[in-house]
């Protein structure tokens, strides 16, 4: 997510080790064909998958413009994942290119494949892990134009930003980029209705993310330096620790350590960052389609009696602990107890009613499948209200349930959560496609910025692998607790630690630089997004 080298200076940043690495021809047209078939056919593939979905479940348009602008916003989505990869993804390739472990083809190759198979393995908890930071309003708003003013203002101000820092040469994380926007959209939407800026985040949910994008470079540089450290004492073979050479490449062991590291980042990598995209794409898709994707018509209907059955038990057990009658509104004492987080005794009444009615719904119609359509998104509003509420209730250490109660809702939960979170193959196709391909635009630009920029020697063999286990490692436990971390962020940082472990120096530049992106991104973006936001609103 970080660039160090500007365009001006991209042909003159090489140094002569750099140089001497083999890059593939420029002038041939054989990549730039592959390049764009491969596009092709993952825009057909996507838009035939769409419109399959579409005509699935009878959605009809009077014109051709909300599908136009639908596919505006999905290009959108999918071009913020491409700026993303050639922003970012090609930190997994840096190390095997520089140190000449693989030639520059074969890794972007490699690093792509991987990317692509990380995405499509990932579990989607990242993904909407960072849509819970936008106020609960705005996703309950369903096919509303403020949902959409929200999405385009989100989306345009982190492409803008991540364009602007590219092309400027200031280093800049996408996963910052896009959770500034969320902030900036989410406390824009708050102040405009009058509300408390601070009510226009889940500031809860923003802590755990915001602790997981500063904790992760520090892990990152202080394990590499320790894990180095370690191979020193107990691998002794001099050539582990020498640097690349002028001509040919490692022993084969040492290239066999480069590759399974490579690969292991550009997998984690794809899990954890291809679900930024997938969320946005989600987001859209319910604005613009909740009939179509607000329930997950793949849950079997055989599920069914099970979540019947979860949603009585719980709304039997919440009333017997709530001596609270049922409030009115149920919807809207439960979506101001997640924005204000303050919970009083009709907060158990309402959840209780709201699963009981989730319950007779499913009851009545059998399965997701056949609720009427006009009803598909009420029903996930109250299902999505009840998951987050047993959520926040879980983290209330005040509020003591019985155990039984405790088990049943967090059963519960998990049940709603598999009805409405959900991402379909093909949204996960087409932004691992995305991602993979930005990873072919932008991999030059920071060979040498990994292999020579942030210490005061060339990086060696030992410190690569260390640096890059690391960093698989960081990235895959971020992506199992749910958190986007910044890949550049923790490979940089554990790049650093190598060096400093190694006794090589730092170039204090280059961590002014990262530094520089913690602390400006994320408000600049949140600056932008709020904007935008305001003009889209106001128009």
């Amino acid at each position: 997510m970080s660039d160090y080298v500007t365009p001006q200076t991209l042909h003159v940043a090489a140094s002569p080790l750099s140089s001497a690495i083999p890059l593939p021809a420029k002038n041939s047209k054989k990549p730039l064909f592959l390049f764009g078939m491969v596009l092709l056919a993952g825009v057909l593939f996507a838009g035939t998958q769409l419109i399959g979905d579409i005509q699935q479940t009878g959605v009809t348009f009077s014109s051709v413009l909300p599908l136009m602008l639908l596919g505006f916003a999905l290009l959108a989505a999918l071009g913020f994942e491409f700026v993303n990869g050639f922003h970012d993804t090609a930190n997994a390739v840096a190390t095997v290119i520089y140190t000449r472990s693989l030639s520059p083809t074969v890794a972007v190759v490699w690093s792509g494949i991987f990317n692509f198979l990380g995405v499509l393995c990932s579990s989607g908890a990242v993904a909407f892990g960072i849509i819970s930071l936008l106020p609960i309003e705005l996703i309950m708003q369903t096919g509303s134009s403020e949902s959409f003013v929200m999405i385009y203002a989100l989306l345009f101000s982190a492409i803008i930003w991540n364009l602007a820092t590219w092309w400027l040469g200031l280093p800049a994380s996408s996963s910052h980029t896009l959770i500034g926007s969320i902030i900036g959209v989410g406390i824009a939407n708050a102040v405009m209705h009058g509300r408390s800026a601070m009510s226009g985040v889940n500031w809860g949910q923003a802590l755990n993310i915001g602790n997981a994008l500063i904790l992760s470079p520090i892990v990152g540089f202080f394990c590499a330096a320790l894990l180095l450290v370690l191979m020193k004492r107990v691998v002794k073979k001099p050539e582990l620790y020498a640097t690349s050479k002028d001509e040919g490449a490692p022993p084969m062991w040492i290239r066999g350590l480069m590759v399974l590291s490579c690969t292991g980042v550009s997998f984690a990598h794809g899990s954890n960052d291809g679900q930024k995209g997938m969320g946005l794409m989600m987001l859209i898709l319910v604005a613009a389609l909740p009939v179509t994707y607000s329930l997950n018509r793949s849950v079997p209907q055989s599920d069914i009696p099970h979540l019947i059955t979860l949603t009585e038990s719980s709304q039997s057990q919440l009333l017997q602990f709530s001596n609270t009658p049922t409030p009115a509104q149920l919807n809207d004492v439960l979506a101001t107890y997640l924005r204000t987080g303050q919970r009083d005794t009709t907060v158990v009444a309402a959840l209780a009613q709201v699963s009981g009615n989730i319950g007779a719904t499913l009851k009545q119609y059998g399965a997701l499948q056949t609720i009427p359509a006009d009803q598909k998104p009420a029903v996930r509003n109250e299902m999505y209200l009840a998951a987050e509420t047993i959520k926040r209730l879980q983290a209330d250490h005040s509020l003591i349930l019985p155990a039984a109660t405790q088990q049943n809702l967090q059963a519960l939960k998990t049940a709603l959560n598999g009805a409405t979170q959900f991402i379909p193959t093909w949204v996960k196709v087409a932004v691992a496609l995305a991602l993979g391909l930005g990873t072919m635009v932008g991999w030059r630009r920071i060979v040498t910025t990994l292999g020579e920029k942030i210490g005061k020697s060339q990086l060696n063999y030992a410190q690569g692998i260390s640096a890059q286990m690391v960093a698989m490692g960081t990235i895959g436990a971020a992506d199992a607790f749910g958190l986007p971390v910044s890949t550049t962020h923790v490979l940089s940082s554990g790049i650093a630690g190598t060096m400093a472990a190694n006794r090589s120096g730092l170039q204090f530049g280059t961590l002014r630089n990262m530094v520089l992106a913690w602390v400006l991104t994320l408000p600049a973006a949140a600056l932008l997004s709020a904007a935008l936001y305001w003009i889209m609103t106001s128009l």
